[in-house]
């Protein structure tokens, strides 16, 4: 290793801000919602990435409109922040229909869907995102909804119960989950298009920036957006937002422009490393590193010395660790790799054996 390397955490780093306070979270805050329709694409064309989700997509959509049918209920999975909410809406733009947004934890009770199902078009999108966390019951009562486009009452109780069924009209459900292991079987077998979003490489990323910066009136130069992009954790809600912090920084510390120099200034104030690293992850790396030597440790271990949920971690923060090889989940725990103890600038313990993968 050449050079001194700072380590990992110093000064204002040691305690990493709150998950809802990271420029790095893949999670939708306010400025991402208020931003979102301003810079949410609207067709397909405008659309980047995910080549394969969307032309399987279009293809089916295509035929769908063929024999005058709705299109087939769709299943979106993947890390938060990929677009799978803004494919819903092009689905719905795409198929002249109307999108009926909803989520998981809203819907408590099988009361709570059937105001939204009875009042379906033909063709409508009910967009159901964090579909992994609907109760049982109410899983249970789309099935029909989902198969056989009708609902199923039942009135009375005991030997004078029965059940009536109630016609619905044929729309389009589109789930959207992060943890597709936390689905049911038979609720995953009602899909008839399962797609895996998966993580953007930095030419996408370069051109999503670019795309919002024009749409925003920021003026940028292609390195500057390369900046941005390689920050981005291969996230396009990340990258959107990272251009606005840099935005801001740029009018008001320098000209207007965002350059590379500008850039690395201003996501440097934020925290955010070269890699997209920001303090959580660092001190999450810290922790393992150091205080455990580089595992392997559990999840609830690292949680707990770092005062965040292990619910926290595992979504938030491992994925992305785990994608550029910082970390690796064996069958003991955690454990950190020889590049992460090179980029943190520390020494790995002797007698370190490559971590057997699970």
């Amino acid at each position: 290793m050449s050079g001194a390397r700072k380590p990992l955490l110093s000064g204002a780093d040691a305690l990493p801000p709150g998950v809802d306070e990271r420029a790095v979270s893949p999670r939708e805050g306010i400025e991402d919602e208020l931003f979102g329709a301003t810079l949410r694409p609207r067709t397909f064309e405008e659309y980047v990435g995910q080549r394969d989700v969307v032309e399987n997509l279009r293809i089916a959509m295509a035929a769908a409109k063929k024999r005058g049918e709705p299109l087939e209920h769709a299943l979106f999975y993947g890390p938060p922040g990929l677009g799978k909410t803004t494919l819903a809406a092009l689905i719905a733009h795409e198929m002249g229909a109307a999108l009926r947004p909803t989520s998981g934890p809203t819907l408590e009770k099988p009361k709570d869907l059937v105001g939204i199902l009875t009042s379906l078009e033909e063709g409508d999108i009910l967009f159901i995102d964090e579909i992994h966390r609907l109760g049982r019951v109410v899983e249970e009562f789309l099935y029909p909804a989902m198969e056989d486009f009708q609902i199923d009452f039942v009135v009375d109780r005991g030997a004078y119960a029965k059940t009536l069924k109630l016609p619905l009209k044929r729309f389009t459900l589109v789930g959207a989950t992060t943890r597709a292991g936390l689905l049911t079987a038979p609720l995953r077998e009602r899909f008839g298009l399962l797609a895996h979003m998966d993580y953007y490489d930095d030419a996408e990323l370069e051109a999503i920036v670019t795309r919002s910066a024009g749409v925003l009136g920021v003026p940028i130069e292609a390195a500057g957006a390369a900046v941005i992009a390689t920050r981005s954790r291969g996230t396009p809600r990340i990258a959107n937002r990272l251009l606005r912090r840099v935005r801001d920084y740029a009018e008001v510390v320098h000209d207007g422009v965002i350059t590379p120099e500008v850039a690395d200034a201003a996501l440097a104030r934020e925290g955010v490393d070269a890699l997209g690293l920001d303090r959580l992850d660092r001190a999450f790396l810290e922790t393992v590193c150091t205080t455990y030597r580089g595992g392997p440790v559990g999840i609830g271990a690292i949680a707990a010395s770092l005062n965040e949920e292990s619910e926290t971690l595992e979504d938030m923060v491992e994925p992305y660790l785990l994608k550029i090889g910082f970390i690796a989940r064996t069958a003991g725990g955690r454990k950190a790799t020889p590049k992460a103890f090179e980029h943190a600038g520390l020494p790995a313990p002797e007698g370190t054996e490559p971590p057997r993968l699970l």
